[in-house]
Formats: C-alpha cells, structure tokens, sequence
C-alpha cells in the first residue's frame, strides 16, 4: 500500500498552489522540501524520468498543462507508477469537476480541490478512493449541502 508523504502542485513558475503534508515535518524542513523539491523537478528535461530521489524519499511528479503535480513517497516500498496513477486519477477528477481543469480554477476554487484529493487521500497518505465517480458524487453532495446552508442563511 502506497504511503504518500506529501502532494504538491506547483506552477511553471514555482508557485505553490496546492499543498498537503501527509507526515509531520518541522516547519523549516517543510520549506526546504518546497524549494529543493520545486527547483529539481522545475529544471529537469521534459523527456527524463519522473522520478527522483531526494534525501529520505522519492519524488513523482506528472506536469499537466501549467501545473506540476508532485508526490513524496517511501524510498524503499512504495510504488512508483502507482503514484502516478494517483496523481492522473487526482487531475481526471478534478477534470471531470472542474469541466476542463486549469490553473485558475485551482487558484479560485482551492477548497474544492482540496476536498477532492482529501476524499482520495486519509490524512495518513492512504490512498482511501480511486473511483471518479465516488468522489465527484461526494463533493458534489458536499455542494448540495453549502448551498442549501447558504439559502437558509438567506432566507432567515
């Protein structure tokens, strides 16, 4: 079973806009692993490997259109093209959501995609959903819910 340590999606650009941390790390550690993490994968050869070592742990990463989606994962028994799997079934997800997914929509719709990969990720890096259809169902649901919260704030 494949335990993510954390997942990054960056842009072109180096910006960070998504972050989810799956195991404790200090706070400067964190820090050091966005910018040596962002700098390696944003230098590296659109034809090399997708995978990398880095320290304690392995990076995969997968670039779609503007954003690079990066996982840290277990040096030793974790899987690799699993994690890219992850990663693509992550952005097919959001695709199917969001109705073409890009960069803005993950900028101005951040807690959506939150929920989306919080509902195929546990809190421990457990992959928990692999199934689209679930998770679109749920965060839909969870949409039905906030709406009908915020017409009952209106009509009170």
């Amino acid at each position: 079973m494949s335990q993510i340590k954390y997942m990054l999606l960056t842009s072109r650009q180096g910006k960070t806009r998504l972050i989810r941390w799956y195991q404790p790390f200090d706070i400067k550690y964190k820090h050091k692993i966005l910018r040596e993490v962002t700098t390696n994968v944003l230098s590296r050869k659109s034809k090399m490997c997708n995978i990398l070592e880095y320290q304690d742990h392995k990076v995969v990463y997968k670039k779609y259109a503007s954003l690079y989606f990066i996982a840290g994962i277990d040096l030793d028994s974790d899987n690799e093209l699993l994690t890219l799997e992850i990663i693509h079934r992550f952005v097919e997800t959001m695709d199917r959501y969001f109705g073409n997914v890009c960069e803005l929509d993950i900028i101005f719709n951040f807690s959506k995609a939150y929920s989306i990969l919080d509902e195929m990720i546990m809190c421990d890096g457990s992959i928990i959903e692999t199934s689209k259809d679930e998770v679109i169902h749920v965060v839909e649901a969870m949409d039905a819910i906030e709406s009908n919260d915020d017409l009952d704030r209106v009509l009170s």
